[in-house]
């Protein structure tokens, strides 16, 4: 049965356990950082963070309030970005059928760099991120490797508040709508972010845009929200071009 994470904002603490998690476990290097003036390090993912637990802040009538996002893959039902990869090289980016997890292969190093480009233009999340030196394309995996053999995924391990929670697609759909007529009952502009289209559902309690500029699928022109989604998340069909790299 396909897998979905909950990623319930109203219980992060921004404690970056989960960030820390998904490192360790993937076993990726340490990046150079230094203090910008921001809870949020480092300032973006990269091939070395596949989770970000993103921060901001907002003042409104002489009010802070403070925004915290654990940022990652979401996992899409029909993933854009393995529609546009496959019309440059075919299974450079999979789907695992059992779970619903987006996967980037090794092929992934067969892509020329505009091809890598064009896939992380494709995801309407900004999350795919590619390793110059290997040439891969990276972000989180679902802990593919953890959930097969019957684990939880680090981030959600790891957890101390509830705010990840991971299991059967059903069941974090039922889940997250407890959460969110609970978490309405103090913040009225609570919603759940994208969630028909994603297997990564966040409880966002306030505007997306509080968050950061990619918390939901964008708007398009004059396009209405749910044509915009439509239209990104439908499937992808494009001739295969082979590129020269390949």
């Amino acid at each position: 049965m396909p897998k979905s994470f909950l990623i319930d904002t109203s219980r992060c603490t921004a404690c970056r356990g989960c960030q820390i998690a998904c490192k360790e476990w993937h076993e990726l290097p340490a990046n150079k950082t230094k203090q910008r003036g921001s809870h949020q390090n480092p300032p973006d993912l990269n091939p070395f963070n596949y989770k970000l637990v993103r921060f901001s802040e907002s003042l409104e009538n002489g009010k802070i309030s403070w925004y915290f996002f654990p940022d990652q893959c979401r996992h899409c039902i029909e993933p854009p970005c393995k529609g546009e990869a496959e019309g440059y090289l075919e299974g450079a980016i999979i789907k695992d059928d059992k779970t619903g997890a987006v996967l980037f292969t090794e092929l992934t190093a067969k892509l020329s760099p505009e091809n890598c480009e064009a896939v992380r233009a494709a995801c309407p999340y900004d999350i795919p991120r590619r390793n110059e030196q290997t040439g891969l394309l990276t972000k989180c995996t679902m802990c593919i490797d953890r959930v097969s053999n019957g684990m939880l995924p680090a981030c959600v391990k790891v957890c101390p508040t509830g705010a990840m929670n991971f299991g059967e697609r059903a069941d974090m759909l039922e889940l997250a709508q407890k959460r969110l007529a609970e978490a309405k009952k103090t913040f009225p502009k609570a919603t759940l972010a994208d969630a028909d289209n994603v297997s990564t559902i966040y409880l966002l309690i306030d505007e997306p845009k509080k968050y950061q500029p990619h918390a939901v699928a964008g708007l398009s022109g004059d396009l209405s929200r749910k044509q915009f989604l439509a239209r990104i998340f439908g499937p992808l069909k494009r001739p295969l071009q082979r590129t020269a790299s390949v």
